[in-house]
């Protein structure tokens, strides 16, 4: 199914669009070493009760993928787990590489983003150039989504962006429509070949989520059935917007509302 928003809807989009960043942000704030990866589930679950909210994951068990519903308020990747990471009793440690993936919906309308940061502050050269990559990737797909362009020039973009900075490209996962649910027509890979696949209409909303892994482009499944790490232990970042196709271009709707803070 593809649903194409209209005004009110794509207004009711943009606030839960800030809902989803001011949490990430939230939880990127106050994510530090000794912090348990089940407290972040458990403030995540606090504030999006707070904002009348409803996690997207909680209840979420599709066909074919998991053991049983998540059961949890946000993903949880350290290191060398990059999908669908689901919190356990682990204490983060500086220097861990931690990615939060949250999806909540509010008033009938869903969003979806990303962040990867390192625990400390101070990146390490590997861990920098895996979250630089999937930042620029992020953006260089933005930038060609826009009415009349084909979901294939966005996964071009994106996948030009992974391989010029040095990365192997994963095609099983990748970016998806979203709107009244969270996952949606149509698939957006992350790489393909432009000019073809969907063309993009205004009030569609494409949640794109380029990462990548340092020196691998294969997936294992931890025993939970969830959990996606690198199939060699290497360290990846994941990095996602939820953005509306407007009349004149694309507008990223999960920016946050407040200007990020340092991380302590």
């Amino acid at each position: 199914m593809i649903e194409l928003l209209g005004p009110r809807q794509m207004a009711e989009a943009a606030r839960t669009g800030a809902l989803v960043a001011d949490i990430l942000q939230a939880m990127e704030r106050r994510s530090r070493a000794g912090t348990n990866l089940l407290d972040i589930d458990r403030w995540v679950r606090e504030l999006i009760d707070q904002a009348g909210a409803r996690s997207c994951y909680v209840d979420y068990e599709p066909h074919g993928f998991g053991r049983g519903p998540f059961g949890h308020y946000i993903c949880t990747g350290v290191n060398d787990a990059v999908l669908h990471g689901r919190p356990h009793d682990y204490h983060l440690v500086a220097g861990d590489l931690l990615t939060l993936d949250l999806a909540v919906v509010r008033n009938g309308v869903a969003a979806d983003a990303a962040i990867s940061f390192v625990i400390g502050g101070q990146a390490d050269p590997e861990s920098a150039a895996l979250i630089d990559a999937t930042e620029h990737a992020l953006a260089a797909g933005i930038a060609a989504a826009r009415p009349g362009a084909r979901i294939g020039d966005l996964s071009h973009a994106i996948g030009s962006a992974l391989r010029d900075a040095g990365f192997l490209v994963n095609t099983e996962f990748g970016g998806h429509g979203i709107g009244s649910t969270m996952h949606q027509d149509p698939h957006v890979s992350n790489t393909g070949r432009p000019g073809r696949g969907y063309k993009l209409r205004p009030g569609l909303l494409l949640a794109l989520e380029p990462w990548v892994m340092t020196d691998t482009d294969e997936l294992v499944t931890d025993a939970d059935g969830w959990t996606l790490r690198s199939a060699t232990g290497c360290r990846t970042a994941h990095t996602e917007h939820t953005i509306a196709i407007t009349e004149t271009g694309a507008r990223i709707l999960t920016t946050p509302t407040q200007p990020a803070a340092p991380q302590v």
